[in-house]
């Protein structure tokens, strides 16, 4: 199995569970790994056999920007199913970064995977 991946996609998005954090937009960063075959596409030079990041990457920031959860781990959840399910990918591997969320930190975050690497 092959992967296609989008690395730090990076945008604003209302989450937290502290007031000021529900009255504010913060920056979050994205980092998804998706199992696909592509050698058809790379066989026919078709991107219709592969897949599409940046429909993909579309589709997240629609998620984020109409989710507005308090938890990463909703928001988390919420991406992956969606992604596997309206891109019809079998495994992937996401991780979604609050930068600067904790004081002497880069940044906090989850990961998670899901499916069946094949």
């Amino acid at each position: 199995m092959d992967t296609v991946f989008i690395r730090d996609l990076s945008m604003d998005a209302v989450i937290g569970v502290f007031g000021w954090e529900r009255q504010v937009q913060q920056k979050i960063t994205v980092n998804l790994e998706m199992a696909t075959d592509i050698a058809r596409a790379a066989e026919t030079d078709d991107l219709a056999h592969t897949l599409d990041y940046k429909a993909i990457s579309q589709s997240i920031r629609a998620i984020v920007a109409d989710s507005q959860p308090q938890l990463v781990e909703t928001l988390i959840e919420q991406i992956a199913s969606t992604i596997m399910r309206d891109f019809d990918i079998p495994w992937l591997r996401i991780s979604i970064a609050k930068p600067g969320a904790v004081r002497g930190s880069a940044a906090v975050g989850v990961t998670i995977e899901r499916g069946e690497r094949v």
